[in-house]
C-alpha cells in the first residue's frame, strides 16, 4: 500500500486481464484488505472517466430540480426502495439523529418478461432529465460488472468455487444510490452528522470516488481514519451480509461520512450495495466456521430476511 494512502489499492486490471501471477495477487490482495481493514481502492475498474463525469452532472441536476419535483417522486408504498428519499429520513442503526442527506435509489433494470421482473418495484425515472435513465443504468451495469469480478476474488481467497458468491448476485436486489449532502443548516441536531457511523448491510459496497471528502472508517485499534484514495478510484467495502455469509471471516467496517470545516461545501457520492437475490441463503459456509474457529456465530437466514431487519433499524420499513 502506498503511504499516500489510507487504504489498500488493488488493480482491476490484473485480475482481468493480468497474467496467472498478477491475478493471485489481486485475489489475496483483496482479500486481505476485507480481511485486516475492510476496505481497499480499486483503479483501472470498469466506470470511465467520462462515465463517472456524467453521473455526477446527472446527479446534480436531479437534486437541484425544485422541492417540490423531488417529493413527486418520492413513492411512500415503496418506502425508499426506489426513486427519492427525502432529506433527514434515514438515520444510522441505534441512532435517533437523522443524517444529513437526501438520496435517489436505483435498482435493477429488468424487461418485463425476465422471469424475476416481479420481484422488484419499477426504477423511478425523474422525466425532467432527458439523459439521467441512459447514464444510470450504464453505470449501474459497469459496477455490477465490477463487482462481479471482487466476488469471485472472495470466493477464490477462501478456497471456494469462483462463481459460488458471484452468482448469488446475478440479477440480485442490488442499489445504485445517488447522494446529496447539501450545506449543513445550522439548524441541524447537534448529534446530527451526514451520515452516522454504520456498516452496510449487503454483501459488498462499491463508491464512486464522491465529489468531496469527509469519509472515514473506524480501524481495528478503534480510531477514526480519513479516507485517502488516488483521484477516480472505486473505493470497496465488506458488508454485513458477507459477514455474516463467511462466519465473519470478512468482516464489515463501521464508517461515517463527517460534516467538513467549510460545512457550506455540497457533495455527491454514488454507492453501488451489492445485494443477493432474495431467497438466497446466508448461513454460514462450513469452510469459513472452520476458518473462524469451528463455531457458527452468525445466524442462518436468507438475504430477504436479513434486509428487511436491518431497513427497520435504520428508518427505511
Amino acid at each position: 500500500m502506498s503511504s499516500h494512502y489510507s487504504i489498500p489499492v488493488v488493480d482491476l486490471h490484473d485480475y482481468l486481464h493480468g497474467t496467472a501471477e498478477q491475478k493471485d495477487r489481486f485475489i489475496k490482495d483483496v482479500g486481505n484488505a476485507l480481511r485486516e481493514m475492510g476496505f481497499f481502492a480499486l483503479t483501472n475498474h470498469t466506470v470511465s472517466p467520462e462515465l463517472i463525469r456524467d453521473t455526477y452532472a446527472q446527479t446534480a441536476e436531479l437534486f437541484n430540480l425544485p422541492e417540490a419535483t423531488k417529493r413527486s417522486y418520492e413513492v411512500p408504498g415503496l418506502k425508499g426502495q426506489r426513486g427519492y428519499t427525502s432529506f433527514g429520513k434515514e438515520h444510522a442503526k441505534d441512532s435517533k439523529a437523522p443524517d444529513l442527506k437526501e438520496f435517489w435509489h436505483v435498482g435493477q433494470e429488468l424487461s418485463a418478461e425476465h422471469p424475476r421482473s416481479a420481484h422488484y418495484p419499477a426504477n423511478v425515472w425523474p422525466k425532467e432529465l432527458k439523459d439521467f435513465h441512459r447514464v444510470m443504468v450504464d453505470v449501474y451495469r459497469r459496477l455490477e460488472s465490477a463487482a462481479f469480478s471482487i466476488l469471485e476474488a472472495c470466493a477464490l481467497y477462501i478456497g471456494e468455487e469462483k462463481s459460488s458468491i458471484r452468482d448469488t448476485a446475478v440479477d440480485g436486489n442490488s442499489i445504485l444510490r445517488l447522494i446529496h449532502y447539501p450545506p449543513v443548516p445550522a439548524d441541524r441536531d447537534p448529534n446530527s452528522i451526514r451520515a452516522g457511523a454504520h456498516e452496510d448491510i449487503n454483501l459488498i459496497t462499491l463508491l464512486i470516488d464522491a465529489t468531496a471528502s469527509g469519509l472515514e472508517i473506524l480501524d481495528r485499534r478503534n480510531q477514526w481514519v480519513p479516507v485517502v484514495t488516488p483521484k477516480g478510484c472505486i473505493i470497496v467495502d465488506a458488508g454485513d451480509m458477507l459477514q455474516n455469509l463467511t462466519n465473519g471471516f470478512f468482516k464489515s467496517t463501521t464508517h461515517r461520512v463527517v460534516n467538513p470545516d467549510n460545512s457550506r461545501e455540497r457533495r455527491y457520492s454514488a454507492p453501488f450495495f451489492v445485494h443477493a437475490r432474495g431467497e438466497v441463503s446466508l448461513n454460514p459456509l462450513p469452510s469459513c466456521i472452520a476458518a473462524t474457529g469451528g463455531k457458527q456465530v452468525y445466524p442462518n437466514i436468507t438475504a430477504d430476511e436479513y434486509l428487511m431487519q436491518r431497513l427497520k433499524e435504520i428508518g427505511l420499513a
